[in-house]
């Protein structure tokens, strides 16, 4: 962790290193540990200029060669190690990071490619370590609080044992109550694998081990969702307080125009108007107009419309899939509740079919409100699938790493703006190198779990293609982008909500300005010239690798910010440390708080809505409840879910918060006006979790507050271990 040297009068001198030491056998090299003094290139002492760029050369490589477990070596490669098409030509995945599928870069590994596809990288499949560089990997230091410890008994050992207890793959839920015994009785799990998981001191959280003559029942905590008010998920008013906070709050938009228009081809799709129309609307708004309403800032919409239908043909001929393109229209009413009006569900065109649009509405007799239930649950399973693929993988976890393997390799460990960026990396190569392995691999639980199956990263991919923006991911940025606040010099973060009850945006933009406050001045205190920041040339080489080879395939796009000034360098690293803190908790931490009730958030449908002139409907009209339940998920793949959901939930004991420094850390930098500047931070941070916590105490705050509503706890600073529902760590560690 360092190394100190005693004996001077000023005291000890601390040199940080945070690395793993090989033997030379394995790495002849001499290594080079700079202490803990933050130089700018240009003020380098002249006795280690040298040393500082000899350094950084050898973190790069010469991207050549197959990686060794000792090599701290970082470096870019394309998204082509998801498929296994030597194994299986229904494994075989597009690689990402192309002209059709383009996607930002992950860290090289330079395994061999495969024998089918030369454009591939051969897999290595669990239990066998990916490649990281050697001081990501964390494991040897405290492997029973480590997060990926957990990920992986998950994966290695309870997935299969769920699958071989759940043997008939297709069994549905029958009846509510099948749902709720997974809380209060749990089910049995035989299997030879147990011995080892009931050893395991990852998945303590998950279970509630009961023992028995070579049994175990696996039992699941009930998740908030359910916990005060079991029946809240039916409400439309519940339906509509997650778009605001909920585990995926962001991508509810204002709605000002109308006709609604679709931005894809026509010639393609069909017309571009959407079937909600704006007397259809004025149906729902109690006489008010729909001007009146726009007028007003009253109308919003959830539209994963264009997104999904392109590939919605290619996701209903899976076996067991259904979905729909969705759009779901919601009402701010004068009380300043949000309500869902009416759903438009479509189907593509295709040679044999028209296409078909069909908007629901909640009415009031019992088969309207069945089948606008039916149409809630397609709309929430859309929600899920852009949250995980879009929101979550794509937007954190897969764009943190293109900016991790530059600071790396443009950055000397003693360049103050490393320094800044170091805890908020910490962890995310090894998770997502995993992730890559087991959860959005070809066959992959996001792929058997989720609606988009095989296409999963496909979309992804596509969402990368249509909407991201480095720029538009600064949280004042993207709420503006949707019409959710407008701006305001005014106001501490220069915008205003719309909706005033966002827990999410409200609580986020504290967070936010306390984080731009801090590199503010941490940016002021290392550049106090003008010139400094253009003539940084670690600094431009970083930011340009970012642009240039991270996110290659966006390389020519205008929006990139500039980086001339030190207002352009604090815009990009709060952006930055937000991604990597406030974004992945408000996003992560609720997966199994929400998702936890597979009614409440199923992730993938099995059955489209039986229409009056089908033998289906005959069924449903004597069952309703049975044609629900047999539209979500199987068993086992809830189960399965609700395991990952679990484990991506939870915050191991060694997690480190924003606005705390580890005791290994705590000579991170021997500058004392620095060390100020933290503790400013960190007192701020102190302070929002008190107000978070009174927000959550006002009456007038109804998306937080109120008889059985789950207070928004996502974006308090700090947290215990465990599936808690707040905190925000550092970095995308889980």
């Amino acid at each position: 962790m360092e190394i100190v040297v005693h004996g001077f009068d000023e005291g000890p001198i601390f040199f940080p290193a945070n690395t793993w030491i090989h033997s030379c056998k394995d790495n002849p090299d001499d290594r080079i540990i700079f202490r803990n003094q933050a130089y700018l290139p240009s003020q380098t002492p002249p006795g280690i200029k040298d040393l500082r760029r000899e350094d950084l050369l050898s973190l790069r490589g010469n991207g050549k060669g197959k990686r060794k477990p000792h090599d701290r070596i970082y470096d870019y490669a394309l998204y082509n190690d998801l498929g296994n098409p030597d194994k299986d030509e229904e494994l075989a995945r597009p690689a990402l990071g192309c002209e059709k599928w383009p996607y930002p870069r992950r860290c090289r590994t330079g395994r061999s490619p495969t024998k089918k596809d030369p454009n591939c990288e051969t897999r290595v499949e669990k239990p066998h370590p990916v490649y990281v560089p050697r001081d990501e990997t964390f494991e040897e230091i405290k492997q029973n609080t480590f997060s990926t410890g957990r990920l992986k008994a998950l994966l290695h050992n309870l997935i299969p044992a769920i699958s071989a207890a759940l043997s008939s793959s297709d069994i549905p839920f029958t009846c509510f109550s099948d749902i709720d015994k997974l809380y209060n009785d749990g089910f049995v799990l035989k299997s030879d694998e147990l011995n080892e998981i009931a050893q395991n001191p990852f998945l303590g959280n998950l279970m509630k081990q009961v023992l028995s003559a070579g049994e175990r029942l696996l039992k699941y905590e009930t998740p908030i969702v359910i916990k005060r008010d079991r029946f809240a998920w039916l409400r439309d008013s519940e339906f509509a307080r997650q778009t605001l906070a909920g585990v995926n709050p962001v991508n509810i938009e204002i709605l000002k125009e109308f006709p609604i228009l679709s931005k894809l081809d026509p010639a393609v799709y069909g017309p571009p108007e959407s079937a909600l129309t704006k007397r259809l609307i004025e149906q729902e708004l109690n006489g008010m107009s729909v001007e009146k309403a726009t007028e007003e800032n009253r109308l919003f919409i959830l539209d994963h419309h264009d997104m999904l239908l392109p590939f919605m043909e290619k996701m209903n001929s899976l076996p067991g899939r259904k979905a729909y393109a969705s759009r779901t229209v919601f009402f701010h009413d004068r009380a300043n509740m949000l309500r869902p009006i009416a759903i438009e569900l479509s189907l593509p065109q295709s040679p044999s079919s028209p296409g078909e649009k069909r908007v629901y509405t909640h009415g009031h007799d019992a088969t309207t409100h069945w089948i606008w239930k039916l149409a809630k649950a397609h709309v929430c399973s859309n929600d899920a699938g852009v949250h995980q693929l879009v929101n979550h993988w794509l937007r954190t976890h897969a764009c943190m790493e293109t900016y991790i393997i530059a600071t790396h390799r443009q950055l000397s460990a003693m360049h103050p703006i490393y320094k800044l960026l170091h805890p908020h990396m910490r962890y995310t190569l090894e998770i997502n190198a995993i992730a890559r392995q087991s959860l959005i691999n070809g066959g992959g639980i996001i792929e058997t779990c989720y609606s988009p199956g095989k296409y999963s990263m496909e979309i992804s991919s596509a969402a990368y293609q249509n909407m991201w923006r480095f720029d538009m991911e600064a949280l004042p940025a993207d709420l503006v982008r949707r019409g959710m606040a407008v701006e305001d010099p005014s106001m501490p973060c220069g915008v205003r909500l719309v909706i005033e009850d966002y827990p999410y945006a409200s609580d986020g933009l504290l967070i936010w300005s306390a984080t731009k406050e801090y590199v503010e001045s941490y940016v002021d205190h290392f550049y106090s010239e003008p010139n400094f920041v253009k003539s940084d040339i670690e600094l431009q080489a970083w930011w340009d690798e970012i642009k240039n080879k991270g996110h290659f395939d966006k390389r020519n796009e205008p929006w990139w910010p500039k980086l001339n000034t030190k207002e352009d360098l604090s815009g990009i690293l709060t952006t930055i440390i937000w991604i990597a803190s406030g974004q992945h908790a408000a996003i992560n931490f609720g997966q199994y708080p929400f998702g936890g009730y597979v009614p409440n958030r199923p992730t993938l449908m099995r059955k489209l809505i039986p229409l009056e002139n089908e033998h289906d409907y005959e069924k449903f009209i004597r069952n309703p409840q049975l044609t629900f339940l047999s539209s979500l998920p199987t068993q086992l793949q809830a189960t399965k879910v609700m395991a990952t959901q679990d484990t991506l939930s939870t915050h191991s004991p060694d997690e480190e918060y924003l606005g705390q420094v580890s005791h290994l850390h705590s000579h991170w930098i021997n500058d004392h006006d620095i060390v100020e500047l933290f503790n400013r931070f960190s007192a701020r941070l102190e302070e929002i979790e008190g107000i978070i916590h009174l927000r959550n105490k006002d009456v007038r705050l109804k998306n937080r507050s109120g008889a059985g509503v789950p207070p928004y706890e996502l974006l308090l600073p700090t947290s215990g271990p465990g599936v808690t529902g707040r905190g925000i760590p550092n970095s995308i560690s889980i």
